[in-house]
């Protein structure tokens, strides 16, 4: 039977600067682990710990860049662009430009913080 979700749940977000997730599908709001879909938006300057997660993450930017830091470099993924890391990279996310950004992120199997291992600080 379809499960109607009528509302994301607020997520804790990792980095210098308040950022909202909006979580609709994953471990917190329906109880989900095999997928999670969140609706992310963080202001100009934000810039979270780098990661090595145990999921894959598809990401969709709508609106603004998205700065993708790893271990061969980095760069930028702006509104309309999509970016994938694989399970055991190395990556660090931030949003250096002015506007910030807004972005779907998909990760396979959900996000967990038990998954993530964000280096220390």
């Amino acid at each position: 039977m379809p499960i109607h979700i009528h509302s994301p749940s607020r997520v804790t977000a990792a980095g210098n600067k308040p950022k909202i997730i909006e979580e609709f599908v994953g471990l917190v709001n329906s109880d989900t682990s095999q997928v999670s879909v969140a609706r992310m938006e963080s202001p100009a300057g934000w810039i979270e710990p780098g990661q090595r997660p145990e999921f894959d993450e598809f990401t969709v930017v709508l609106k603004g860049t998205l700065r993708v830091t790893c271990e061969g470099g980095g760069f930028d993924v702006n509104a309309g662009e999509a970016v994938i890391v694989q399970r055991g990279d190395w990556v660090q996310y931030s949003t250096p430009g002015p506007e910030g950004a807004q972005y779907i992120a998909v990760c396979l199997p959900a996000f967990s913080p038990d998954l993530v291992h964000r280096d220390e600080q």
